[in-house]
């Protein structure tokens, strides 16, 4: 199993991956979730917004921070309770986001881990939240 137990997990871990939003990505997320808008799709339609083009899902971003949690940091076995999301700033096809996650309070009773998720692109926070994960313990 990639993963830890809980036994394993200390306030201040942390762990990131990176990704560049290309058109495929915001075409698939488009079809899997149904989420067409088209600040998304058209980028005649998107040059006319305040955003001056075509920008991705937020919620686009929000799944790299779960790829890290579920392969990285609990990982493989923890199970998402909850997450609190802000969007910041767009993002664009071509930024490469990076999905960060640190440790912020490990409750031993109950089983859970908090973390802090942040998406950035050059550094700049473009989403920021809070994640709640149920993660295994040893031999369990």
């Amino acid at each position: 199993m990639a993963g830890f137990c809980l036994e394993d997990i200390r306030v201040g871990q942390s762990a990131e991956r990176a990704q560049v939003v290309c058109e495929a990505d915001i075409e698939a997320f488009a079809e899997v979730s149904g989420d067409r808008n088209p600040v998304h799709m058209d980028e005649a339609f998107a040059s006319a917004t305040r955003f001056k083009g075509r920008i991705a899902h937020g919620m686009l971003s929000a799944t790299y921070i779960s790829a890290v949690l579920g392969e990285a940091l609990p990982g493989h076995g923890a199970i998402y309770v909850s997450q609190s999301l802000s969007f910041r700033r767009p993002v664009r096809i071509g930024d490469e986001v990076t999905a960060r996650v640190t440790v912020t309070a490990v409750d031993a009773g109950k089983g859970r881990v908090s973390l802090e998720t942040v998406c950035l692109v050059g550094g700049t926070a473009v989403g920021e939240g809070e994640a709640v994960m149920v993660v295994p313990r040893r031999g369990v």
